[in-house]
């Protein structure tokens, strides 16, 4: 008997037993259609993460230095050294953090003071939406002037806020010389929850030293010859490995993107388990449809029909099961993953790797959980198939 032939005793059998086989696809549906829609939400996920850092500069560098009482970086030597390297470093930037009450009038809140250097602006290709950002004049004379993002001129000015207008930040009067663009809806804790003087105040304000550097290369394909540079003039400041880390915005993304591929292994491994399940189910039903079809399989074995030619009709069966199931996860998955993508904001679809191995899978399923019934029924004898009741 050809595999077609073969192909079309399946089908016909599938049919005439319409509920039964659904039910027994239904493991199999539910089980790719999991394993479709986690994986696809999870490159969803990866994706966004990836624009997110993207978005942050993949050409960055940070450098944290801890300094010491006859070891340190001086902030004039780097901005020469940056300098003498033109051909690798875009600029750099030092940056200084803290947390400060801010206030107008009687309204007061605490946030995130950064002091930045002149460049900082043109490196993290930041937007204003009216006024200036912070000058080299600035620092070089501490001068008090500020940009605020809209988190703090919704929740200080209520919106309504101006250049040249005066913000307190931990009890000294700065004046508002530029409005961040919004980029997070104004939201606490986002990128318009923020505050950016000269870094020069933020030295003295905090009573500390610059112990954080963030420098563009040149080229992303120039991140790895900046990293050695800087490993290499730092080393001859510091003298010791341990008083500073140098981490790219390209590591960072590897990190990431090896995170949530873990992740989304580890959930579709999870998911996978309902396959392992659908499989015994399509083994359980086989095994009744041998009982039940003894005596068609005597009549097939006296007409002629071979050891292999029954093995082969119920392998057959077993993988059109199969396969029709996990086509319907496969579409299934598919509708799942872009809505749910679409109500968390998330551009997700399943990859054509995702859906191969899911369509492979399901193959392999219906393969081997169908041969131990299928090789049950090539076994019987004729002669008691015949007699079966």
């Amino acid at each position: 008997m050809s595999i077609f032939q073969t192909f079309k005793l399946a089908i016909r059998s599938i049919v005439g037993n319409k509920l039964r086989s659904f039910l027994t696809m239904l493991g199999m549906i539910i089980g790719v259609t999991s394993v479709i829609t986690l994986m696809g939400l999870m490159n969803g996920v990866t994706n966004y993460v990836l624009s997110t850092f993207s978005g942050m500069g993949t050409n960055m560098l940070t450098v944290t230095v801890t300094n010491t009482d006859t070891r340190y970086v001086k902030v004039d030597e780097v901005y020469d050294f940056v300098k003498e390297n033109s051909s690798y470093f875009k600029g750099v930037t030092p940056t200084v953090t803290g947390r400060y009450t801010l206030k107008n009038g009687t309204s007061s809140i605490t946030s995130t003071v950064t002091g930045i250097g002149e460049d900082f602006a043109d490196l993290n290709d930041f937007k204003m939406s009216s006024g200036r950002f912070i000058s080299y004049a600035d620092i070089k004379n501490r001068y008090k002037g500020a940009v605020i993002g809209t988190y703090i001129a919704d929740e200080l000015f209520d919106g309504s806020v101006k250049t040249g207008d005066n913000i307190r930040i931990n009890g000294s009067i700065y004046t508002i010389v530029g409005i961040k663009e919004e980029e997070a809806d104004s939201e606490e804790g986002s990128a318009d929850d923020c505050v950016y003087i000269p870094y020069s105040n933020a030295v003295r304000m905090g009573s500390t030293s610059i112990s954080s550097y963030s420098f563009a290369a040149a080229s992303d394909d120039k991140v790895d010859e900046c990293k050695e540079l800087l490993d290499n003039y730092l080393y001859g400041i510091m003298k010791d490995e341990d008083l500073y880390t140098i981490s790219t915005m390209a590591e960072l993304l590897e990190t990431v993107t090896d995170m949530t591929n873990m992740l989304g292994s580890i959930l579709g491994g999870i998911a996978g388990i309902s396959l392992l399940v659908a499989g015994i189910g399509i083994m359980n039903i086989m095994l009744v449809s041998v009982v039940e079809r003894t005596k068609e399989i005597g009549i097939r074995k006296s007409l002629g029909a071979k050891k292999k030619d029954i093995l082969l009709q119920f392998v057959m069966e077993a993988a059109t099961i199969s396969l029709l199931g996990g086509t319907m996860g496969i579409v299934l998955g598919w509708v799942a993953t872009t809505n749910i993508g679409t109500a968390f904001g998330l551009e997700a679809y399943p990859s054509e790797s995702a859906i191969i191995l899911a369509f492979s899978v399901s193959a392999a399923i219906g393969v081997g959980f169908g041969f131990m019934p299928a090789n049950k029924a090539a076994k019987l004898n004729p002669i008691d198939a015949l007699r079966s009741e």
